[in-house]
């Protein structure tokens, strides 16, 4: 059967379902009794590029049905052997809501971490970090010449393409990076401004290399259009190694190598921030009770809830006002469906066909045809190829006694899915309908 609930129940599920899409929401995946939670399926893709195999964890969003024609956005994680728990975590809760559902992509940096994160190092600029004797004992030769440009190469050209063909993914994608990952964030920001829609980068090292890539974002971006495109950027608490005295509001104006680090950031985010002509969006947060090792969570959490803050739903008050003329309901529907397909560059529906099926029985429950008949007419609009919402809409035309119509939208409901009920429910109805 179609969703049908008592007058009740429509109350208690409606609130139930905003609240699912405003956050209250989780799932644990289990695999087994020894597991409590696993994220990811493992995938291989072969790179001429770098010349390996690199591993992958492909993280489906709850609402993912296999077989399903719907597609998703796409965000490519870095480090995503380490940081995809977290990152789908923050789906399940927030994505319908805050945020939209992603199909996530880790990539797993396990082996050769620094060479893939890092951009080349400068000679010129090498000299800038003298004064850091931490930095100069720990980087070893081999690391001056990172192999930042080669993996950029490897994600668009072998892995953009793999994930395209292989899984139910749009051309809206996002790149998250924490650390070394962050850095190459803002380095495929600066290098190919187009490739990603929204770039993500929690406490990014961008002191590398002297700052060299944050001094050049101006002269790589600056003459781009970047309209549509949104970098946020997080900063942990942790200013400086020794010196409590140091703060958010005095960290610029100390010259010690031990606040290079959060130095660099600040000043790439006044860099990006210059580049407001361009169209480029820019968001920044200071998490001041994290570590650089901590960071990652509420920056994956913050950071996408803001990078999507047009995601979010408008107006729910008066959608769960029963005063609302039917008028305003359908404007608010297509103002939000307007806004989706401005901002994904594609048409999304506006909402689940479950909400919208939801509410029209609730309508219909309560006696308001005219608004039951616009919610099930949108999940015909937003879902043409749902059975469901064919037969929703044929339980809307029997409580009318339009049997014809009725008998007619469930055809269509035959045609998409052959259900033996379905059938059923066509013979009640042609009985129904006089000579």
């Amino acid at each position: 059967m179609s969703y049908k609930f008592s007058m009740s129940q429509c109350r208690f599920a409606f609130l139930l379902m905003c609240s699912m899409l405003l956050g209250l929401r989780g799932a644990v995946a289990q695999s087994g009794p020894e597991f409590l939670q696993q994220r990811g399926v493992p995938d291989t893709v072969h790179s001429e590029v770098l010349n390996e195999d690199r591993l992958i964890y492909v993280d489906f969003p709850l609402s993912y049905t296999p077989g399903s024609a719907q597609k998703y956005p796409v965000a490519f994680l870095l480090d995503g052997d380490v940081l995809l728990p977290a990152a789908g975590t923050v789906q399940d809760y927030y994505s319908g809501g805050y945020t939209p559902d992603m199909i996530i992509i880790g990539i797993s940096n396990a082996e050769n971490r620094t060479r893939d994160l890092t951009p080349p190092k400068f000679i010129e600029a090498q000299s800038a970090v003298s004064s850091d004797p931490m930095a100069v004992a720990m980087t070893p030769n081999a690391v001056l010449e990172g192999g930042a440009p080669a993996f950029l190469d490897f994600i668009e050209n072998e892995l953009i393409p793999h994930v395209e063909a292989n899984y139910p993914v749009t051309q809206f994608r996002t790149l998250i990076g924490h650390s070394y990952g962050g850095l190459f964030t803002l380095f495929a920001l600066a290098e190919r401004p187009a490739l990603f829609n929204y770039y993500l980068a929690i406490d990014p090292s961008m002191n590398w290399s002297g700052g060299h890539y944050h001094y050049i974002l101006p002269e790589k971006l600056s003459e781009t259009s970047l309209e549509g495109r949104s970098v946020f950027i997080t900063m942990s608490g942790q200013l400086h190694f020794q010196d409590t005295t140091i703060t958010l509001a005095n960290v610029r104006e100390d010259d010690s190598w031990p606040t290079e680090f959060p130095r660099a950031i600040l000043q790439t985010v006044d860099q990006l921030e210059a580049l407001a002509p361009t169209g480029l969006r820019v968001g920044y947060q200071f998490f001041e009770r994290d570590f650089h090792g901590t960071v990652p969570l509420p920056s994956l959490m913050e950071g996408l809830i803001a990078l999507f803050d047009w995601y979010q739903m408008e107006d729910t008050h008066k959608i769960n006002d029963p005063a609302t003329p039917v008028a305003t309901l359908s404007k608010i529907i297509n103002h939000r469906a307007a806004k989706l397909e401005r901002n994904f560059g594609y048409a999304v529906p506006p909402y689940p066909e479950e909400l919208l099926n939801m509410s029209g029985y609730m309508q219909m429950d309560m006696g308001d045809l005219e608004k039951s008949e616009m919610y099930f007419a949108a999940a015909l609009e937003y879902f043409p190829n749902s059975a469901n919402a064919y037969d929703s809409m044929a339980d809307f035309y029997e409580a009318t006694q339009a049997y014809p119509a009725a008998a007619e939208c469930l055809k269509k409901a035959m045609i998409l899915d052959p259900l033996p009920r379905y059938k059923e429910r066509l013979d009640e109805l042609t009985a129904k309908i006089k000579p």
